[in-house]
């Protein structure tokens, strides 16, 4: 196993085709069913793990990859998916807003200037955090996944998991204090205290 790894790793860095048709035929399917568990839609699932293999035959040559292209290929996944479920809901955000445009002709154009620079802001503080919290963050916020659901997922405890959340906060409220205002109404509203 470890040597095909290593080969699959030698053929990718060559730019090998036939190398990376192997690893497409090998991985496709189940990165696909893997990416399913995050975003619950087949052709959405398919869409992702396609740019991902895409994205690994363009920057063939940037690949950093410590461990096995395995690891590489699943972890990628996961934060391809999480990626794209947090986009969906900044997108759905958008709409509200343009519905709520549209019944207001005058809205606060600095109003929507803020909120841009808030979800911005909220972006970057969640990208700050340190891998496993940041994973385990967005399964509970943006995946509505249980803690239970997330410690099985992760194969951790339910405690690690709490432990996680708690720090993962704790950081969010100290990155975002320049918003408190509008963070205690997200807050209110859930997305901080589930």
């Amino acid at each position: 196993m470890e040597d095909t790894q290593s080969r699959y790793l030698a053929g990718l860095r060559a730019g090998d085709r036939s190398v990376f048709e192997e690893i497409y035929k090998e991985y496709f399917s189940p990165l696909c069913h893997y990416c399913m568990r995050f975003v619950g839609k087949p052709e959405e699932a398919e869409e992702i793990v396609q740019g991902l293999f895409l994205k690994l035959w363009v920057k063939r040559d940037e690949l950093q990859i410590n461990t096995s292209v395995n690891s590489y290929l699943y972890r990628a996944v996961q934060n391809y998916a999480l990626n794209h479920l947090h986009q969906q809901k900044i997108r759905g955000r958008f709409k509200v807003n343009d519905l709520a445009e549209t019944e207001e002709p005058n809205s606060d154009a600095q109003g929507v200037l803020e909120e841009d620079e808030l979800n911005a802001c909220i972006r970057k503080a969640i990208g700050d955090l340190p891998e496993k919290r940041r994973i385990i963050f967005e399964l509970s916020r943006f995946s509505d996944m249980k803690y239970q659901q997330i410690a099985e997922h992760l194969d951790i405890s339910v405690k690690t998991v709490e432990a996680q959340m708690a720090k993962a906060l704790q950081s969010l409220r100290h990155s975002l204090k320049e918003y408190l205002p509008l963070v205690f109404l997200l807050m209110s509203s859930g997305f901080f205290n589930k």
